[in-house]
């Protein structure tokens, strides 16, 4: 197994790149608080420092600039201070004086807003002032009103952290929280990535059985089921695996059995054509070859032998046409208002004249005005027919054969009983069987096509056929429904 293909390290490497997501994005977080918790913090400690300067200075004498004085006192500050920036502001925010390090001073007035904020405020929050020397940056800063009685005459308007002071500590502040988060972040992968491995590992352990099972199903195991002992989705997987290999398995039985016995019926057929076909060979090459030597009551006799083998092998052919034709739904089905009982008597009649030849006593009892049923005449005596002649088929000499007919619950039954052997109870449900060849004397009489045909019949028609056996005899009885 590649470890690189497997959904462990996949999972491992999704977590990875959150982690590290979450780690940039913490240390992102972590020095924007601190740089803001830094700002706060000095513009507190720092927020009377322009007050103080105040006490020691006067910054306009007669409404002019004290320079001499103003500039002193700046530098003892910034000396004392470096971070320091110091501005001398006219009401209106226009500088009058300054004293900065280094760099010129851009802007030539300076925002009130942000002063008018910090001098109202209790300064328990932080505000940000116009830097001059940054336009469009706020900085830290302290202020105070400069009056001359009730007069303003400006402010004294101080930067607490310098351009080059405020670089320092955001380098500073970068380089610490990186360095000590590039340390935080790889200890605490370390210790994900083990912790994460093993349970992903312990988590991973019912995927990998379940794809370990999949494969011995793969590789011919058809009784390989994924054991399932949670009710979560892995168990629903395994659940609905195990669902399927025993439907597939069950329908490979099927096939098996269907193949088997196709193979059968192809016996069987092949059997039941081969003896009627043999006997008007033989018979017909009797005739060929002695037709002068024989009389003609033999060759008579041996005309009406090898016609009624004909007559048989036609009768297979068709059966086998005919039920081919109702299992795959190719027969047209004409369903009407039939009166049952006449197709009852013109049928019985009919097979009487083949019944007395066996010595079979065939009646039949029909009650005056049977209801209409809803039946496609044609397949319906087709029914009749094959159950006679099964019936027929299998009722000993001086057997009887019973054909009744009577009203139901919402149909008609009709019910045909022969005397005769009893039919096992296991060997009933396979009696309408194509493929089924077991006799009620448990002798094999060919491929045994009209019961699967009466069956198809019926299924069509929505009916059911029952069958029962004793040790007086059987009986096959089915129902069809009334005509609306």
């Amino acid at each position: 197994m590649k470890f690189k293909n497997t959904l462990m390290w996949r999972i491992v490497g999704v977590m990875l790149l959150l982690l590290t997501i979450i780690g940039v994005v913490n240390v992102m977080i972590t020095t924007s608080s601190a740089r803001k918790y830094y700002q706060e913090t000095t513009q507190q400690l720092h927020s009377h420092v322009a007050e103080h300067m105040l006490i020691e200075v006067q910054p306009f004498i007669n409404g002019e600039v004290n320079e001499e004085a103003l500039g002193k006192i700046m530098h003892s500050m910034m000396a004392v201070n470096p971070n320091l920036e110091v501005y001398l502001l006219s009401p209106n925010g226009e500088i009058l004086s300054h004293v900065v390090l280094e760099k010129e001073v851009r802007l030539g007035n300076v925002d009130l807003a942000p002063i008018e904020d910090f001098l109202t405020s209790d300064r328990s929050s932080l505000i940000l002032g116009e830097d001059p020397r940054n336009p469009g940056e706020g900085t830290i800063f302290s202020v105070a009103e400069v009056m001359n009685g009730d007069e303003l005459e400006g402010y004294v308007y101080m930067v607490l952290a310098s351009e080059q002071y405020s670089s320092l500590t955001e380098a500073l502040l970068s380089s610490y929280f990186i360095r000590n988060g590039v340390i935080t972040f790889t200890f605490i992968l370390l210790i994900a990535l083990v912790i994460g491995g093993v349970l992903i590992f312990l988590l991973t352990k019912n995927l990998r059985v379940i794809i370990q099972t999949i494969r011995q199903f793969q590789e011919g195991d058809m009784h390989a089921r994924i054991p399932v002992k949670k009710n979560d989705e892995l168990a629903l997987v395994g659940r609905t695996f195990n669902q399927m290999a025993d439907t597939l398995l069950h329908n490979m039985d099927e096939l098996k059995q269907v193949d088997a016995l196709r193979r059968e019926l192809i016996a069987n057929v092949s059997h039941d054509i081969r003896s009627p076909m043999a006997v008007i060979h033989g018979y017909l090459e009797t005739l060929h070859i002695k037709n002068d030597d024989l009389s003609a009551e033999d060759r008579e006799k041996y005309l009406s032998i090898a016609l009624r083998s004909s007559e048989r092998l036609q009768k297979l052919v068709n059966d086998l046409f005919e039920l081919s034709k109702l299992e795959s739904n190719q027969v047209e089905m004409k369903r009407s208002a039939v009166k049952i009982d006449e197709s009852l008597t013109s049928t019985t009649d009919e097979f009487s004249i083949i019944a007395k030849e066996k010595n079979i006593d065939l009646s039949y009892v029909l009650p005056e005005n049977l209801p209409k049923v809803n039946a496609d005449l044609d397949m319906i005596q087709r029914v009749i027919q094959n159950l006679l002649e099964n019936a027929i088929k299998f009722t000993p000499e001086s057997g009887h054969i019973d054909v009744k007919a009577a009203s139901v619950s919402g149909g008609v039954e009709v019910t045909i009983h022969n005397t005769g052997s009893e039919i096992p109870q296991e060997d009933i449900p396979n009696l309408f069987d194509r493929y089924y060849k077991k006799d009620q004397t448990g002798t094999n009489k060919g491929a045994g096509l009209g019961l699967a045909i009466v069956k198809k019949i019926l299924d069509v028609h929505e009916a059911r056929i029952a069958v029962e056996s004793d040790a007086t005899g059987t009986s096959f009885a089915f129902t069809l429904p009334l005509a609306s």
